[in-house]
């Protein structure tokens, strides 16, 4: 035992008759997420694969671990003593605008800023095309979708890769405040996967802007923590509002509207 260094002691090695990987976790039982988060936290940033491919592949993945019948069931029962939930899941509202109808709003209001975003980077408006929800979770993953660049604008995460830390954190906050811890973690799971390979590169390939990500996870963390369950909201309500008038109808608090993270994601994004 002497011979044993002090951090190794207590290992116990596991036998098993599997013939292949296994363990006690879904996720290092799954080739795809392995392969997944060797990949999207352990590599450089390249325009051969763009960040936002690696959220889209994660969701692949994700769907495939996990069980919706019975993330529908908790849901189910949050409901009974969540009131924000409830009158989510009662409603079930899906938007339905286009490009178009953004266009008509004044170009300092939620929708004027957002379809300035849309239009000059000539992206679509739903980042997953409607489709007829199936479950609950099914019905919070597509809203999830559909909000998500409403998300950049109320919490001001800039729309580069390090607003997307800020928009993450505020939501993984968001989500363990509002929920039971149980239902939390199946709720967040993608958006802490999503947002931490952009920490993970930052500590292994851009040490210039190290501070620059801590402080945004700091600031999306202070907004989730301080808001209403505004992963829930309707934003298409307030898009006739300018972000802060918004801001206090959704019940979005602790927004630092004052930071510019344009340079430094530029150099996370190796462009600079």
């Amino acid at each position: 035992m002497d011979d044993i260094p002090y951090l190794l002691r207590g290992i116990t090695q596991m036998t098993t008759a599997s013939s292949t990987l296994i363990s006690s976790s879904r996720y290092l039982n799954s080739p795809r997420m392995r392969e997944w988060v060797a990949q999207e936290l352990l590599r450089k940033n390249g325009p051969d694969l763009p960040t936002p491919s690696g959220a889209f592949i994660l969701s692949g993945i994700i769907k495939e671990m996990q069980n919706y019948a019975e993330i529908d069931a908790m849901m189910e029962e949050e409901r009974k003593h969540n009131a924000a939930l409830d009158r989510f899941l009662s409603e079930r509202f899906v938007s339905s605008y286009t490009l178009d109808d953004l266009s008509q709003y004044p170009p300092d209001s939620v929708a004027g800023l957002f379809y300035k975003q849309l239009h000059d980077g000539n992206y679509q408006v739903n980042i997953v095309p409607p489709y007829e929800a199936k479950g609950n979770y099914d019905y919070f993953l597509l809203r999830s979708g559909q909000t998500h660049d409403l998300e950049h604008i109320i919490t001001h995460g800039n729309f580069d890769s390090l607003g997307e830390v800020v928009v993450g954190l505020a939501k993984l906050e968001n989500i363990y405040k509002h929920f039971s811890p149980e239902l939390a973690c199946e709720l967040a799971v993608m958006q802490f996967f999503a947002s931490f390979r952009f920490i993970a590169r930052t500590a292994l390939h851009y040490p210039q802007v190290w501070h620059d990500t801590w402080a945004a996870v700091e600031r999306g963390r202070k907004v989730g923590m301080a808001s209403d369950a505004y992963v829930l909201a309707k934003y298409e309500d307030v898009f006739h509002l300018t972000p802060v008038e918004a801001r206090k109808i959704l019940g979005v608090r602790e927004v630092d509207d004052s930071v510019d993270t344009t340079v430094p994601s530029r150099i996370w994004d190796g462009k600079a």
